[in-house]
């Protein structure tokens, strides 16, 4: 979603001129609600930015349990045309980059006016009739005032006083003596301008001007590809340290509006130029079949896998991963021979695990043991051979939006139900957090009965369980011996709550088992 209309806009415009794009620039920092420059600006979830003070009244979400967030039980309407979505108040926080350029925009203008004293201009606001509704057209008047500083600084002195609506044009007239139209007042203003939002603009992860910003629910803004770089090794703000509950890949995290068309506007060339190192940087080996697979079992994210590796094959895969990036991806056997997609029958199951490699232990005889951590999953889209392995060009996948499994949860638990459903649909109607307590509720229960797949030394390789909804299946799979057929399914599912519901059955299957009793020490 980074190139959304208002960049591609940007893109196609170009940057704008201090003295004839003087209404254009303003607008870049008005709101649109109520059309004063932006004062404690908030971005949105869709991108779009707005006072603190306009953002429309909350009402409560009900029927939601995960994630377990008070915030996350307010929301409101957007108000922007072509979203209408509801946004939690948890993922609306102050936008500090916009804050402080908005800042830094209002000491210049401040001081600007103070300095260009007997520099008039008249303006006069061009309404457009056509955006205002009918009933509001007989009270609307349009503004007109002689402001001093240039076309920039009384557009933006205009917009403080709140007569200049974000939608209204603007027509200028010079009232110099001399017939000077302070041209250069603006160029000079707008350099000023450039020069004090630099320094703001910078992406705290690469240190470079931000390419394709993408604001997080804290409100800290980022490169895209820096932001997906750190999530694939942690899930917090590398500011702040919040948890950030949005895909590693932000596949569908729209990029900040107001600050990509801000870049674009005002320096195109740099934009484009850093766009264009970014790319060459990252062109991969030619036919894009970059990752290299070890087809031998499952790996989850976010869980260990270790693994003894022999074979001279993967030895040498092993070897150039950790020279490279230290990732591989795992695959499990296609051992039924199932048809794969598009790929058709294959070796490997068509889904697997990114891991990156924590530890190797070299052993005299070549082979090594190796420690590994889970990323994300992935699709493979196309796959070869190189050197005896298999490597694939590969998809990430990820789950549904965190709005989308509020809304499922919501509509599932409030959906009728008969008294004689059957267990799998009242499964379904549990929340997210009933059915992350089945799960909690078994493991204890097979605890006290001390099943042997519970041992200590498991424990101590994948930890306890965990009271997260989104890692319990990871961690529960990684130890529940059953078959992995059953636990590739977890892989294919794009939501905490489908999940969960997979291991909620696992659970109602084995209970209902005329030999319950015996898996209790048994599991097999």
């Amino acid at each position: 979603m980074s190139d959304n209309g208002d960049v591609a806009h940007a893109r196609s415009r170009g940057g704008l001129a201090a003295y004839q794009d003087a209404r254009a620039l303003v607008r870049l920092l008005q709101c649109s609600q109520c059309s004063r420059p932006l004062r404690t600006p908030v971005t949105l979830p869709c991108g779009n930015s707005v006072c603190r003070e306009c953002l429309p009244q909350t009402h409560l979400r009900e029927n939601i349990s995960y994630p377990n967030a008070p915030d996350r039980h307010y929301g409101f309407q957007c108000p922007f045309p072509g979203c209408g979505e509801e946004h939690p108040l948890a993922d609306c926080s102050v936008d500090v980059v916009l804050y402080k350029i908005l800042e830094s925009v209002a000491m210049e203008v401040s001081r600007s006016r103070e300095a260009s004293d007997n520099t008039p201009t008249a303006l006069e606001e061009v309404m457009q009739w056509g955006d205002i509704p009918e009933d509001e057209k007989i009270s609307a008047a349009a503004h007109a005032r002689t402001l001093n500083g240039g076309r920039l600084v009384a557009t933006f002195t205009f917009a403080e006083l709140g007569e200049l609506g974000y939608l209204s044009e603007v027509t200028y007239r010079s009232l110099s003596p001399t017939g000077d139209a302070y041209e250069e007042l603006d160029k000079a203003f707008l350099e000023r301008l450039r020069e004090g939002a630099h320094k703001e603009v910078d992406c705290q992860v690469c240190y470079a001007l931000l390419l394709d910003p993408v604001t997080t629910s804290c409100g800290h803004t980022f490169c895209r590809k820096c932001l997906v770089r750190v999530l694939d090794h942690a899930e917090h703000c590398p500011m702040c340290r919040r948890q950030l509950l949005i895909p590693a890949s932000l596949a569908r995290q729209p990029s900040n509006k107001t600050l990509s068309t801000l870049l674009y506007r005002l320096c195109p060339d740099i934009i484009e130029a850093r766009a264009e190192a970014v790319r060459l940087d990252e062109l991969g080996p030619p036919g894009g079949l970059d990752t290299p697979l070890f087809i031998v079992t499952l790996g989850f994210p976010s869980m260990p896998t270790f693994l003894h590796v022999f074979e001279p094959r993967y030895r040498l895969m092993i070897r150039r991963a950790m020279e490279g990036n230290g990732t591989f991806g795992i695959m499990m056997y296609n051992r039924l021979a199932a048809p794969q997609g598009d790929l058709g029958v294959t070796q490997f199951m068509q889904y697997g695990t990114l891991l990156r490699i924590v530890s190797v232990q070299m052993l005299p005889d070549g082979r090594s043991l190796i420690e590994t951590r889970g990323i994300s999953r992935f699709k493979v889209l196309e796959h070869g051979q190189r050197d005896g392995y298999t490597v694939g060009r590969v998809e990430r996948v990820e789950d549904v939006s965190l709005t989308e499994e509020e809304r499922l949860e919501a509509e599932e638990t409030t959906a009728p139900i008969s008294l004689d459903a059957d267990a799998a649909t009242q499964i379904d109607h549990l929340s997210t957090r009933q059915l992350l307590f089945i799960g909690i509720e078994f493991i204890l229960k097979m605890q006290r009965n001390s099943a042997p797949w519970l041992h200590q030394r498991i424990l101590d390789a994948y930890g306890g369980p965990p009271d997260d909804p989104a890692s319990f299946p990871y961690w529960f799979a990684s130890i529940l011996p059953i078959d992995e057929e059953e636990k590739y399914k977890l892989l294919l599912t794009t939501s905490v709550r489908g999940r969960l519901k997979i291991t909620a059955s696992w659970i109602r299957r084995i209970e209902s088992q005329r030999w319950y009793a015996l898996t209790l020490n048994l599991m097999v």
